[in-house]
């Protein structure tokens, strides 16, 4: 087989291995990944994958012909939408699946025990840092149980204004941090003048400071030596109180998985967010939540989306995010379809619709119960969806400070991805590409393609996956010491 067509709607195959095909008598190179027409298509004729439209021809398109970027062209959506037309329940548990976590005073459940060193400011990042350093694995030895002693820094929370969407985001973000059930212990450090004043933050949000939950200014403190110094003895307060946290079982309704794709290419609509929408799947049927993100990564196929909402208003929400991104990629004078990447179209994407409907594909096929602002609380439990940009580090920023405790991340490309405090585990979409990156990749959905697997077998692969993590296995982004540069909140507004 050298190709494989997805609907009997589709008027394109993809190419399994590179194709060379004869073309008006000269030979065409079609890479593998790549579109090919299965039939003549005409200029202006929609395009289908997925039995969904992807783009419409540029030109007369022949059979056989090499399909992308050069010949389709992207048109805004503009779509009749349903709502809760397509409601699937999660298929019944069999079982009653547990993971051994730390159940916190709240009631929820971390996957990890994390000293967190939070800034309200940019002006305290190097404080942070250097508090985060001291702790080296010798020196939190004699704490088997903390995880580690993080500092999760920013370049913004300052010169920007007191209200609005972008103080707000920031806001909830570094609450949302502090509250991460996977956090023992937050250290908030500030300068003193800054905009994003700690106080502000503690009052917004009814955070009492206490032994696990401490603050301080440079400004105030003396300087950064003294900063440092004060922080690191904070700190070593806090580890014996911090390392009594034991692990014990808990049911898989307590996990709430970020679901992110990056480094998308051709193979991640069809292996890798298929399988981990049956992962999602079995986690709902548990109990448990799945939390989609990257709003402009679907676009094209939100119609799909409220079609399983629970509710009208929930589909209309969804509907009122996709519209908010219209105009605030126009404004910015840019368009959806700048999305894909030169990496996504090198492996076969060539529309942000086609995109679209690979990445949606990792919610799963169970009801949309909720949607929800970047960074905010998810009180709803199964599949939701959080709004936030396709950038990959704010995107799983959101969804960690939304709740998650774990994250799961799908790439064809390759990614070095990892977070913290909530682990990332990686899915190939490819056996060739998850060959070179092995160290950094925990799952390989490419045997989907080269080995025969079923979707439904690697969805399980990685469901177990997720509660072994949960229960304290490394992932191989943790082995390799990711997570400390990758907090990036979404920044929204004038920089003043």
């Amino acid at each position: 087989m050298n190709t494989v067509r997805l609907s009997d709607a589709d008027n394109v195959v993809t190419a399994i291995r590179p194709l060379e095909i004869g073309q008006d008598g000269a030979t065409q190179l079609i890479p593998r990944g790549h579109k090919m027409a299965s039939q003549p298509i005409a200029k202006g004729e929609a395009v289908r994958k997925y039995a969904q439209v992807i783009g419409y021809a540029a030109e007369n398109i022949a059979e056989g012909a090499h399909v992308h970027t050069h010949n389709l062209e992207f048109r805004n959506v503009d779509t009749a939408y349903e709502f809760g037309t397509n409601l699937r329940e999660a298929p019944k548990a069999t079982t009653r699946d547990t993971f051994m976590g730390y159940r916190r005073p709240t009631g929820r459940v971390g996957t990890r025990n994390t000293i967190a060193v939070l800034t309200s400011v940019n002006c305290s990042a190097t404080a942070a840092r250097k508090i985060a350093e001291h702790f080296t694995p010798e020196r939190l030895a004699a704490y088997p149980n903390v995880d580690g002693v993080t500092a999760f820094v920013h370049g913004t929370g300052c010169a920007m204004g007191g209200d609005g969407t972008g103080f707000e985001l920031l806001q909830r973000t570094l609450w949302g941090y502090a509250r991460n059930p996977n956090v023992g212990a937050v250290l908030m450090a500030g300068l003193g003048c800054e905009m994003m004043q700690i106080d502000w933050l503690i009052e917004a949000y009814g955070l009492t400071p206490g032994p696990l939950f401490q603050t301080m200014n440079i400004q105030d403190v003396g300087g950064l030596r003294k900063t440092v110094e004060m922080g690191i003895a904070k700190i070593e307060k806090m580890l014996p109180l911090v390392n009594e946290a034991q692990r014990e079982e808990c049911p898989a309704s307590e996990l709430m998985v970020g679901l992110e794709c990056g480094g998308s290419d051709a193979w991640s609509g069809i292996t890798a967010n298929p399988a981990v929408g049956y992962a999602c799947d079995l986690l709902v049927a548990q109990g448990g939540t799945g939390v989609l993100s990257e709003t402009p990564e679907i676009y094209g196929a939100e119609h799909m989306l409220t079609a399983r909402a629970a509710s009208r208003e929930v589909g209309d929400k969804l509907i009122d995010l996709i519209h908010w991104w219209e105009r605030y990629t126009a404004n910015a004078g840019g368009s959806m379809d700048n999305n894909p990447s030169p990496g996504n179209k090198k492996g076969g994407l060539t529309t942000i619709l086609e995109k679209s409907l690979g990445a949606s594909a990792k919610g799963g096929t169970t009801p949309l119960m909720g949607v929800f602002k970047y960074a905010e609380p998810v009180t709803a439990r199964g599949f939701v969806f959080m709004d936030s940009p396709g950038y990959d580090p704010a995107s799983v920023t959101g969804m960690i400070a939304s709740g998650c405790n774990l994250v799961c991340f799908t790439t064809g490309r390759g990614s070095a991805f990892g977070s913290k405090p909530s682990p990332c585990m990686k899915v190939a979409t490819n056996s060739e590409m998850y060959g070179r990156l092995h160290e950094d990749m925990d799952v390989n959905a490419g045997t989907i393609l080269s080995d025969g697997k079923t979707v439904e077998e690697v969805g399980r692969e990685i469901y177990e996956m997720w509660l072994r993590m949960a229960s304290g296995e490394k992932t191989k982004s943790e082995l390799q010491g990711l997570g400390d540069y990758e907090f990036v909140p979404w920044q929204i507004g004038a920089v003043m």
